[in-house]
C-alpha cells in the first residue's frame, strides 16, 4: 500500500469525491436528511464553506473552502462518515471493518483535489452540478434536487 501524505494547506479549497462501499446502494438520496444532520453538525463544530455540493445515490461530489488557519478536511469527513454511519443499520462486514469499528457504509478513502485557480474552481463546480446529468439520472442540472446548483445557480 502507498503511503499517501495529504497536503496541509490551510485555507484551501478543496474537491472531493466520497463514495458508498457498495456502488449500486441508493442510500445518500434515500437517508439525505440524515446525511444533512451529519453535515449540519460537523460544520457547527469545525466549520468550512460549501462552495458546491451534489449528492447522488452511491456518492457525493463537493467543493469546500477551509478556515484561512485551518488544513484538516479529514477530520471533518471522518466526522461526517461517522455521524451518517450511526443513524442506519451495519452493513455487510468484513473482519477488517469489525477491527477498525466500521460499519461497512462508505468506502475507507476519499478522492480530493485542490483548487489550483478561478478556472479549476469554476470547472469542478460545474462538475458538481452537472453530474447527475451525466449518470443519466436527469436532463438538467435543475431537475436534481440534491445539489448546491438550486442555491447558487444564475
Amino acid at each position: 500500500m502507498s503511503n499517501y501524505i495529504r497536503p496541509k494547506i490551510s485555507g484551501a479549497t478543496v474537491f472531493f469525491t466520497v463514495t458508498l462501499a457498495d456502488r449500486a446502494s441508493r442510500l445518500l438520496t434515500e437517508r439525505i436528511d440524515a446525511l444533512r444532520h451529519a453535515v449540519r453538525i460537523t460544520r457547527a463544530e469545525r466549520a468550512f464553506g460549501i462552495d458546491a455540493w451534489v449528492v447522488l445515490p452511491d456518492h457525493m461530489h463537493c467543493v469546500w473552502t477551509l478556515p484561512v488557519d485551518d488544513s484538516d478536511y479529514a477530520t471533518r469527513w471522518r466526522l461526517i462518515k461517522s455521524r451518517f454511519s450511526r443513524q442506519l443499520p451495519k452493513g455487510k462486514l468484513r473482519p477488517s471493518h469489525r477491527r477498525r469499528q466500521e460499519r461497512g457504509i462508505w468506502q475507507r478513502r476519499f478522492w480530493e483535489h485542490h483548487i489550483r485557480d478561478a478556472a479549476d474552481h469554476a470547472a469542478h463546480i460545474e462538475y458538481c452540478w452537472f453530474n447527475p446529468v451525466k449518470h443519466g439520472y436527469v436532463d438538467e442540472p435543475e431537475e436534481w434536487p440534491y445539489s448546491s446548483f438550486h442555491r447558487d445557480a444564475p
